[in-house]
């Protein structure tokens, strides 16, 4: 079954919701890692979350949610564009060692210096333009809590999450209480005793029932007496941009001189993506090309041998 993003408002208060199912895409971040258990639970709720932020981007770029941990756990990291393309991954310390049942601040803020990060990165940046980035302490025990405490100190919106995830499904819900015209946050009666209402009706809502409970069921169960406005359903899915060409443009970056080190310890350079586990593989004359000419890489070298 293909992943669900389902978006809906209130119509009686400045009030949104999202409904998201991403269990294919996490099946396609499981299938390229084997994470340990506790690590699956914290990817797996970022991919849901990520998904569920994406619909504040007003661009065609993407938004990225990264964790920077002081743990076992060093970087979690989920991509999502504007067309719901998404991608993830997660890097642990050397040797690492992660209990099953390890808590968020367990595995990335042991010593309180875990770092939240969101990036919003236009697709077609004007000259000069900088992706938006915003970075802040981890404050929160979950990843629900910890977007949460962001979104209201940075961005200075209500905003609830309920995400739950297995070894099969990815999926979560969100709230999020809606500045009036001219992005003034009002607290009328009304908003209010819909804000909470929404709020009270989605906290009854259980790991285990969101797990095994489709998208459209959910929302059924939650907000059958509510007055709401349902759009059409987006389908996020797995997709990995990593290309030839941006491997080679790291490697322009590292320099010439470091190039040629590595190129004469190792005899050549191989790359693997993070996210999809593609290989790339540059000899010394791919390498060669690569500081020589201004021509785009994917044009001057043919694609080396991948090994799976």
């Amino acid at each position: 079954m293909a992943d669900t993003m389902q978006k809906f408002v209130f119509e009686d208060a400045t009030v949104r919701g999202e409904l998201v199912d991403v269990s294919e895409t996490w099946k396609h971040v499981q299938a390229r890692r084997d994470y340990p258990t506790a690590v699956k639970t914290v990817l797996g709720e970022m991919l849901a979350a990520t998904a569920l932020l994406s619909a504040n981007l007003k661009f065609n770029g993407a938004i990225i949610m990264q964790i920077y941990g002081d743990g076992p756990l060093r970087l979690l990291v989920v991509e999502c564009d504007s067309d719901l393309n998404m991608r993830a991954t997660a890097k642990l310390a050397e040797h690492a060692i992660v209990s099953d049942d390890a808590t968020l601040p367990q595995l990335v803020n042991v010593k309180g210096e875990g770092r939240f990060v969101i990036t919003l990165d236009p697709k077609d940046k004007l000259p000069g333009q900088q992706a938006y980035q915003g970075i802040v302490p981890l404050d929160g025990d979950t990843v629900a809590t910890v977007i949460e405490n962001y979104m209201l100190r940075s961005e200075q919106l209500d905003t609830k999450l309920w995400l739950a995830t297995d070894n099969e499904v990815s999926r979560g819900l969100l709230l999020q209480k809606l500045p009036h015209e001219g992005g003034i946050v009002t607290n009328t009666e009304s908003d209010l005793a819909t804000w909470d209402r929404s709020v009270m009706l989605a906290s009854t809502l259980r790991q285990e029932e969101m797990i095994t409970t489709d998208v459209e069921t959910l929302m059924r169960r939650l907000f059958w007496e509510e007055t709401i406005r349902v759009f059409d359903p987006q389908h996020p899915n797995f997709l990995c941009t990593c290309t030839r060409e941006k491997v080679g443009t790291m490697l322009q970056m590292l320099g010439q001189e470091e190039v040629n080190s590595a190129l004469e310890e190792l005899g050549k350079l191989a790359v693997d993506c993070d996210f999809c586990g593609q290989h790339y593989e540059f000899d010394q004359v791919d390498c060669a090309h690569l500081f020589t000419t201004e021509a785009p890489v994917e044009t001057l070298i043919a694609a080396s041998p991948i090994k799976h």
